[in-house]
C-alpha cells in the first residue's frame, strides 16, 4: 500500500521560523483509501503518538516535546485505511523562529538622516564566522520594506518583506536559510531598506510617515557549527549606513533610481529601542515574483513616448533592458487604460474623495538615469503598479517586446481551482476574475493594486468564499484576519480597512465612517468562510472575541431591534447609485443592509458558537439572530411578499439571509425576477449582493434567468466588460463607458465573486461538510453550454466534475464522498475514485 503523501505544517507548505509551538498537521492519505481508521505520527526528536484512532488527517495537533527557539523537527506519518496499513511518509519537517525577546542579540538600527529625502538606505555590518557551518539562519525584519544581501548574493527570493501589518502591534519577521551563503572568516551583510508602507503613501488618504517618520532594520545571524557551537550576530551600533542608487521609494508613487550613482559616505547607524515584543511570524507565503509577461505591442502615439502593452492587467512591474547609453533618463508611466490618443492615462486613477480638499496624483511613475553599463537593466523592486500599459518617454531607441517584460507580483499562493465551458465568453470571465485576485493578494487582500490599495474589509467579505476555490488563502486570510482583530476600538468597531492606516482609524477626521454593516460583519463571515473551505476551527476560536465585540456593537447600535444608526457604506455603487452629495449619502437610511446583516452574523456566530461548543453562546446569538430577523420584517416586508425597498439587491439579500419566511420566497423570488426584467434582464446590484443574485435566483427555481443575466452584453453586464477588453473585473459596471473613457479602478475583485456561480451552479461543486470531506455535485445545465468542467484541490485531494454529451464525470478524492446529481437523475452517493453517472 501507498504511504500518505502532501504533508504540511498549519497552512504552510515550507513553515521555516513559525512561532507556534504546537503546530497542525496534515496529510493526504494513499490513492484509493476510502477512509482513514487510524494514524501513527513520529517525530525525529523520538516522539510518537502511537497508533491513534480516528479519522483525523487535517492539522492535528502536534502534542510532542514543545520545541525551542531555532528548533527543528522532523516528522512523518503513517495511516491505517479500508485498503489496511500504509507506509510511512516521506519525512515533512517545521522549525521554529526566535520564540522570546531574549533570543535577540540584534539591535534596532536606523539611518541617521535628517534630510527629508525618502531613498532606500543601504545599512551594512561585517559578519565573522570560524570554522565550517554546520547550518545558518539570518531572522531578520524592518519599519519599512527590506532585502538582505549576505556576501554579495540576495537572500531568498520573498519581494516587500516583512509584509504589511498593524505596525502599532504585529511585525512579522522572515526567516531564512542561509547555509549556503554563510562562509568562514568575515563577511559583509547588507539591508536594503525603504519606506514601503511602514512610511511611506498609505490607504485612501495616502498619509505619510502614518507609523514612523524613519525606517529601521533588525536582523539576526544565527549559525551552527559542525561540532555543535553556536555562533549569533547582526545589526547593532557597529553598523553603517549610506544611501545608494535608490534615491526614492514608494509604493504608490513609483521609485526613482540613478544607476550612475556609488554609495555615499558611509556614515553611523542610530540604534533604536523598538523592543521585540511585537514580533511575529506569518502564516501566509510570502510576496514573491511569480510570473513574467512578454508584452504583446509597442506602439508609439507620439514622438518621444513609447507605450508597451501586456495585454492584460496586473500588479507588480516592468524589468527594461536596454537601457541607453550613460546619463540617458527614462520616466515610465503606468496605467490600466489607454485615451483616445492611444497614449497611458491615468485620469480615472486620481482619489478624488469627498474628504479631501482636492484630488490626489495618481502615482505609478518611475525613473531611471542610466549608467551605459553592458547588461544594465531596470527592475523598481521597492514599488508596485496596477497596470496594462507602459509609457516610456526620453528612450532615444524603439523599444520592442524582447526589451520589456511585465513581472508580475503578488502572494506566492497555491491554485487551487480552475473552470472552463464552452462559451469562450465565460472563460474570459473567469480568467478576469482570477487576475483580479492576483491583482489584488499583494500580503493582503486590497481593493486595488493601483490607487488605495487598502485592505477594505467589505470586499474580502463577499469574495472570500470564491477565493478559498481558486487559491489556498487560508493563511494568507488567517494574516489578514489577525490585523482586522488588532484594529477593532475598545467598543467592538471594525475599521473598514486592515491594516487601518492612523490617519484613517479610530482617531482620524474620517473616524466616523468606519464600522459600517457588511464590512465590520467581515470579522465574522470570512473566518467562517475558512472553516467551511479549509475545516480550521482555530481560527474560529482565535476571532471569537473580535466577532462578539463587534456583535455587541451591533446589537447596542440596534436598540430596538433595528440598526438604523451609525454610518453604513450599503450597497455600494448600484448601477446609478453611485454617491454624488456625499453628505446625503451618508444620511441615507440604509437599516435595510444593516439589520440584514445583523441578523445573519448572528446567525453564523450561533453556527461558529456550537462547532466551538459554546451551548449558552449559541442561544444567545440563536435569539439575536431572531430578534433582528423579527425586526427586518416588521419594517421591511409586507404580508403579501412585498419589500421596502423594492430593490433588486434587497430582494437578493433577503432571500440569501434567509429573512423571508418560507410561505412568501417563491412570491419575493418572482417579484426580484420582475425588477430584473425592468431593468433589461441586467444586474442592478453593488458590491454586497452581487455575488449572490445568480445563486438566488438558481436556488428559487429561476436558473434561467440567473444564465441569461450571467449571459447578458452591454451595459451593466459581466460579459459587458469582457466585451470592452477588460481583464480584470472593474469596481463600477461602466468601468470604460460607451465612449471608452474609464472610471475608477478597472482592478476591482468584488464584482467578480460571479464566478462563484459557475463553480458551485454551473460546475456544480459545493462542501457539504467543511474541506470537502462530503461535497455534493449537483449541476445546474442552462445558457446553451454543451459542456462545462470544473477542478478543485481541496485539502484532501483533487476534485475534478465534467458534464457533456456522455454524462456527469465526478473524481472523488480519497477520505471523501460525493452526493451526485446527474441533470434530471436521482442522487447518488460516490465514493474516491473517477466515476461516470
Amino acid at each position: 500500500m501507498s504511504a500518505p503523501h502532501g504533508l504540511r505544517v498549519e497552512h504552510l507548505d515550507e513553515a521555516l521560523g513559525i512561532h507556534v509551538r504546537s503546530p497542525r498537521l496534515s496529510w493526504r492519505l494513499p490513492a484509493g483509501a476510502a477512509r482513514q481508521v487510524a494514524y501513527r505520527i513520529e517525530t525525529g526528536n523520538g516522539w510518537s503518538t502511537g497508533r491513534v484512532e480516528g479519522e483525523h488527517s487535517l492539522l492535528v495537533p502536534y502534542e510532542g516535546p514543545p520545541p525551542g527557539s531555532a528548533e527543528r523537527v522532523d516528522w512523518r506519518v503513517k495511516v491505517w485505511t479500508d485498503l489496511g496499513e500504509s507506509d510511512w511518509s516521506a519525512p515533512g519537517w517545521f522549525e521554529t523562529g526566535l520564540l522570546s525577546p531574549s533570543d535577540w542579540v540584534a539591535r534596532w538600527i536606523e539611518p541617521d538622516d535628517t534630510t527629508g529625502e525618502r531613498p532606500a538606505y543601504l545599512l551594512r555590518g561585517e559578519i565573522r564566522v570560524d570554522g565550517p557551518v554546520e547550518r545558518a539562519r539570518l531572522y531578520a525584519t524592518a519599519h519599512g520594506i527590506y532585502e538582505a544581501w549576505l556576501g554579495g548574493a540576495r537572500v531568498g527570493d520573498a519581494e516587500l518583506t516583512p509584509g504589511f501589518t498593524q505596525y502599532r502591534t504585529r511585525l512579522q519577521v522572515q526567516a531564512y536559510d542561509v547555509t549556503e551563503l554563510v562562509r568562514a572568516g568575515a563577511d559583509e551583510l547588507t539591508i536594503v531598506v525603504a519606506d514601503g508602507w511602514y512610511r511611506g503613501q498609505v490607504g485612501a488618504v495616502r498619509a505619510v510617515d502614518q507609523w514612523g517618520a524613519r525606517v529601521a532594520a533588525l536582523a539576526q545571524l544565527r549559525v551552527t557549527l559542525a561540532g555543535g557551537a553556536v555562533v549569533t550576530a547582526g545589526t547593532g551600533p557597529d553598523w553603517r549606513w549610506a544611501t545608494g542608487p535608490v534615491r526614492a521609494a514608494d509604493l504608490i508613487a513609483g521609485e526613482r533610481v540613478d544607476l550612475r550613482a556609488e554609495p555615499s559616505v558611509w556614515a553611523p547607524v542610530v540604534v533604536a529601542d523598538f523592543g521585540y515584543d511585537t514580533l511575529v511570524d506569518s502564516p501566509a507565503p510570502p510576496v514573491r515574483r511569480v510570473e513574467e509577461i512578454v508584452p504583446v505591442a509597442v506602439t508609439r502615439p507620439a514622438p518621444g513616448r513609447q507605450v508597451i502593452d501586456l495585454g492584460r492587467n496586473v500588479n507588480g512591474w516592468v524589468r527594461l533592458t536596454r537601457l541607453g547609453p550613460a546619463g540617458t533618463r527614462l520616466t515610465l508611466t503606468h496605467g490600466e487604460h489607454l485615451g483616445a490618443d492611444g497614449d497611458v492615462t491615468t485620469d480615472h486613477l486620481r482619489p478624488d474623495l469627498p474628504f479631501l480638499p482636492e484630488p490626489l496624483p495618481a502615482g505609478m511613475v518611475d525613473e531611471v538615469v542610466a549608467a551605459g553599463r553592458p547588461g544594465e537593466a531596470f527592475e523598481p523592486r521597492r514599488t508596485t503598479h496596477g497596470f496594462r500599459y507602459v509609457r516610456v518617454e526620453g528612450h532615444p531607441e524603439p523599444l520592442g517586446p524582447q526589451d520589456v517584460r511585465g513581472v508580475v507580483v503578488h502572494t506566492d499562493m497555491r491554485r487551487t481551482g480552475w473552470f472552463a465551458c464552452s462559451d469562450p465568453r465565460l472563460n474570459a470571465l473567469h480568467e478576469a476574475a482570477v487576475w483580479s485576485l492576483r491583482g489584488n493578494a499583494c500580503d493582503i487582500p486590497t481593493d486595488c493594486p493601483q490607487r488605495e490599495r487598502a485592505g477594505w474589509t467589505g470586499d474580502w467579505q463577499v469574495f472570500a468564499r470564491t477565493a478559498a476555490f481558486l487559491y489556498d488563502v487560508a493563511g494568507f486570510t488567517t494574516k489578514w484576519l489577525r490585523d482586522v482583530a488588532a484594529d477593532q476600538w475598545p467598543d467592538g468597531t471594525v475599521a473598514n480597512m486592515s491594516p487601518c492606516p492612523p490617519a484613517e482609524g479610530r482617531d482620524s477626521p474620517v473616524a466616523a465612517l468606519n464600522g459600517s454593516a457588511g464590512w465590520g460583519d467581515a470579522v465574522v463571515i470570512v473566518p467562517w468562510q475558512l472553516y467551511r473551505a479549509y475545516g480550521d476551527e482555530r481560527v474560529l476560536a482565535e476571532l471569537w472575541p473580535a466577532m462578539t465585540a463587534w456583535l455587541a456593537r451591533a446589537e447596542r447600535m440596534a436598540r430596538t431591534g433595528l440598526w438604523n444608526t451609525g454610518f453604513h457604506w450599503g450597497e455600494w455603487l448600484e448601477p446609478g447609485g453611485e454617491p454624488v452629495d456625499f453628505a446625503a449619502f451618508a444620511a441615507a437610511d440604509k437599516s435595510d443592509v444593516a439589520t440584514a446583516y445583523l441578523a445573519h452574523s448572528a446567525g453564523l456566530a450561533t453556527r461558529i458558537a456550537r462547532v466551538l461548543r459554546r451551548p449558552a453562546d449559541a442561544a444567545r446569538y440563536s435569539a439575536l439572530a431572531g430578534r433582528a430577523a423579527d425586526a427586518w420584517r416588521r419594517e421591511f416586508l409586507q404580508p403579501d411578499g412585498r419589500l421596502t425597498p423594492d430593490t433588486q439587491a434587497n430582494h437578493v439579500r433577503s432571500l440569501a439571509f434567509g429573512l423571508i419566511p418560507a410561505a412568501l420566497r417563491p412570491a419575493v423570488a418572482a417579484r426580484l425576477v420582475e425588477l430584473v426584467r425592468a431593468a433589461d434582464t441586467r444586474p442592478a446590484t453593488g458590491f454586497l449582493s452581487t455575488a449572490d443574485l445568480l445563486p438566488v435566483l438558481a436556488d428559487a427555481g429561476h436558473a434561467d434567468v440567473a444564465y441569461e443575466l450571467l449571459l447578458r452584453t452591454g451595459e451593466p453586464s459581466w460579459l459587458g466588460m469582457i466585451e470592452r477588453g477588460a481583464t480584470t473585473m472593474w469596481e463600477r459596471w461602466d468601468g470604460v463607458d460607451a465612449d471608452g473613457v474609464a472610471h475608477d479602478s478597472l482592478n476591482h475583485y468584488a464584482r467578480g465573486a460571479v464566478v462563484g456561480f459557475l463553480h458551485r451552479y454551473v460546475a456544480g461543486i459545493e462542501p457539504v461538510e467543511p474541506a470537502y470531506r462530503r461535497f455534493r455535485v449537483r449541476p445546474r445545465r442552462g445558457g446553451g453550454l454543451a459542456w462545462a468542467e470544473a477542478a478543485h484541490e481541496s485539502p484532501y485531494g483533487r476534485i475534478e466534475v465534467r458534464w457533456d454529451s456522455e454524462g456527469l464525470h465526478v473524481t472523488v478524492p480519497p477520505g471523501t464522498t460525493a452526493e451526485a446529481t446527474p441533470p434530471g437523475g436521482p442522487a447518488r452517493v460516490l465514493g474516491p475514485g473517477r466515476h461516470l453517472i
